[in-house]
């Protein structure tokens, strides 16, 4: 897959301990963008932070939580990600959604 020029980056803010089923929502998520045939996707795990409800999610020893931030990201055509959010809406309880205009200097996958 190629992909040059402009794009757009997905980013969904979510829990660690979000599901959906047994399953953890980010994993789910990430696995649906996969079988739309997205460009890619990412999860990261912070070590701190809070959202909409103010709480403190921190994996300070003192202070342990058991639901610490995650971001996905997904970079793709704008198409494809305005294809996605629907479907992102019925999958994400709580959890922020931004999108934002990018340039996609290099992106090469094999065949």
């Amino acid at each position: 897959m190629k992909l040059d020029g402009d794009g757009q980056l997905l980013r969904i803010y979510l829990g660690e301990q979000d599901k959906t089923g047994h399953q953890p929502l980010y994993e789910a998520i990430v696995l649906k963008a996969r079988e739309m045939g997205l460009a890619g996707a990412t999860v990261l795990r912070g070590p701190m932070g809070f959202g909409a409800h103010s709480r403190l999610h921190t994996a300070k020893i003192l202070r342990l939580s058991e639901d610490l931030p995650v971001l996905i990201e997904i970079v793709d055509q704008e198409e494809k990600i305005t294809a996605f959010l629907p479907i992102l809406d019925q999958m994400l309880g709580d959890g922020l959604v931004t999108v934002e205009q990018v340039r996609v200097i290099r992106y090469r996958g094999g065949s």
